[in-house]
C-alpha cells in the first residue's frame, strides 16, 4: 500500500512538472507609473552598456596598436557583458511596458542557459585577464612566450567552451527536476535558485551538489586572482619610478574592482544560507551582478587606461566626421 502511495505521489509530481507551460516572473512594481519608471531605468542601463561595450569592441578591433593580449581579453569580456545585458534586460523591459509577468517554459530554459553561459565565460575571462597582468608585471621576459597569439586564442576558446558545457549541464539538470510548488519565480528573470525553490522536496539535492562544485571552482578562480595580485603588488611596490607604479596600478586596479563586484554578488546569490531571506536584497544583488556590473565594466576599464581612452576618442571623432 505504501509502495502504491509513493508511486502515485511521484506520478503526481511529474504530472505537475510537465503541466507547467509558463512561469510568472517577479513584478517589479504594482503601479503604472513605477512600471514605466523601471522601463526607463532598464532602457538607460542597457543603452549605456551597449554604447560602452560596443565602443570597447570597436576600438580594440579597429585599433591595431591595441592588438595585445590584454585588450584581446577585454574585447571578449565586453562581448560577455553585452550577452548578460541582452539576456535579462529586454524581457524585463517588455514586462514593465506591457504589464505582464509571463515567460514560457522554453523561454525560461533558454534565458537561464544563456545567462549561465555568459556569467561562466565572464568568470573565466576575468581569471585569464588576471594571469595576463601577472605575467606582464612579474614575468615580463616570458610574456611573448606565455601569451603569444596562439596561446591567447586557445585560452579564450577554453573559456567560452567551458562556459557552454557548464551552462548546458546546469540547464539540463535544473529543468529535469519535478516541480510541485507552482510556477511563480521570485526574480525578474529565470535563475537557478528560484527554480530550485519550486522543485519537489529532496529532488534538488543533485543540482545543489552541482552548484556547490561549480561554486568551489569559482572560489578557486577567485583565490588564484587574490594570490596573483599579492605577487603583483609586491613587484609593483618595488618599482623605483612613480610613473612606472602608476602605470602598473592603472591596469590592475580596474580589473580588481570588476572581479570583486562580480564574484562577491554572484557568490552571495548562489551561496547565501536559507535563513537570509529578503526578496528586496535578492533583487538588488541580482541586479548588481547581472545588469549593473556589465554596464559599469567599460567605464571602470576606460577610466584609468589612457590607450583605450585615446582609441575610443579617435573612433568617436571618426564617426562624427563621416556624418
Amino acid at each position: 500500500m505504501t509502495f502504491l502511495t509513493d508511486a502515485h505521489s511521484k506520478k503526481a509530481q511529474m504530472s505537475n512538472s510537465s503541466s507547467i507551460s509558463y512561469f510568472l516572473l517577479l513584478a517589479l512594481a504594482d503601479t503604472r507609473q513605477l512600471q514605466l519608471l523601471h522601463f526607463c531605468l532598464f532602457l538607460g542601463i542597457s543603452l549605456a552598456a551597449l554604447l560602452g561595450n560596443g565602443l570597447i569592441i570597436s576600438a580594440v578591433a579597429c585599433g591595431h596598436h591595441l592588438h595585445t593580449p590584454m585588450f584581446f581579453f577585454l574585447l571578449n569580456l565586453a562581448l560577455s557583458d553585452l550577452g548578460c545585458i541582452c539576456t535579462t534586460v529586454p524581457k524585463a523591459m517588455h514586462n514593465s511596458l506591457w504589464d505582464t509577468r509571463n515567460i514560457s517554459y522554453a523561454g525560461c530554459a533558454a534565458q537561464l542557459f544563456i545567462l549561465v553561459f555568459f556569467l561562466g565565460s565572464e568568470l573565466s575571462l576575468l581569471t585569464i585577464m588576471c594571469y595576463d597582468r601577472y605575467v606582464s608585471i612579474c614575468k615580463p621576459l616570458h610574456y611573448e612566450t606565455l601569451l603569444g597569439s596562439r596561446a591567447c586564442a586557445h585560452m579564450a576558446a577554453a573559456a567560452w567552451a567551458s562556459a557552454f558545457l557548464n551552462a548546458l549541464l546546469h540547464t539540463a539538470n535544473t529543468f529535469s527536476l519535478p516541480l510541485c510548488h507552482g510556477n511563480v519565480l521570485g526574480q525578474f528573470y529565470c535563475e537557478i535558485p528560484q527554480i530550485l525553490k519550486l522543485s519537489c522536496s529532496k529532488s534538488y539535492f543533485r543540482e545543489l551538489g552541482l552548484l556547490a562544485v561549480i561554486t568551489c571552482l569559482g572560489l578557486g578562480c577567485f583565490m588564484f586572482i587574490v594570490f596573483s595580485y599579492v605577487q603583483i603588488f609586491r613587484v609593483v611596490l618595488r618599482i623605483p619610478s612613480e610613473q612606472g607604479r602608476h602605470k602598473a596600478f592603472s591596469t590592475c586596479l580596474p580589473h580588481l574592482a570588476v572581479v570583486s563586484l562580480f564574484v562577491l554578488t554572484a557568490t552571495f546569490t548562489y551561496l547565501k544560507p536559507p535563513s537570509v531571506f529578503s526578496p528586496s536584497l535578492d533583487l538588488v544583488v541580482s541586479v548588481l551582478y547581472s545588469v549593473v556590473s556589465p554596464a559599469l565594466n567599460p567605464l571602470i576599464y576606460s577610466l584609468r587606461n589612457h590607450e583605450l581612452q585615446a582609441a575610443m576618442r579617435k573612433l568617436i571623432t571618426g564617426i562624427f566626421q563621416k556624418h
